[in-house]
């Protein structure tokens, strides 16, 4: 058996700034760090400012066209403080794109259409 941690996840943004942006208003994600290959394309770490997971954003400097999700079954999670208060602030934004009351749940999109599971921290929603 191998043992380990999990670091991080990567998705690829279509605008940068735009993305950055929406990470740190909707979810409070700050820059950590940063690579820069120039001409080719710059990868941002973003994290919570607790945990050692981070969120990789790669943005490919020849990207035009948007990046096609398929069925967007896959998403991650990110647990909330305040669900109420979250909730707000992601309705406010017009980010809320599926609820789901019976496991007291419900989803964001950012801005290149990736899913965000929210939660109350603390709450498992199989429960």
């Amino acid at each position: 058996m191998v043992k380990g941690r999990f670091l991080h996840n990567n998705i690829n943004v279509l605008d940068l700034d735009k993305s950055l942006a929406f990470y740190e208003k909707a979810l409070g994600l700050t820059e950590k760090r940063r690579y820069v290959n120039e001409g080719n394309f710059i990868l941002v770490y973003l994290w919570d400012g607790s945990s050692d997971y981070e969120l990789e954003l790669t943005w490919l400097n020849d990207r035009t066209e948007p990046y096609n999700l398929g069925d967007n079954e896959i998403h991650m999670a990110f647990a909330v403080e305040d669900k109420k208060e979250a909730y707000q602030l992601h309705s406010e934004m017009g980010v809320i794109i599926y609820e789901n009351r019976d496991m007291d749940l419900y989803f964001i999109g950012d801005p290149d259409g990736y899913w965000i599971e929210i939660l109350e921290r603390g709450v498992d929603p199989t429960k």
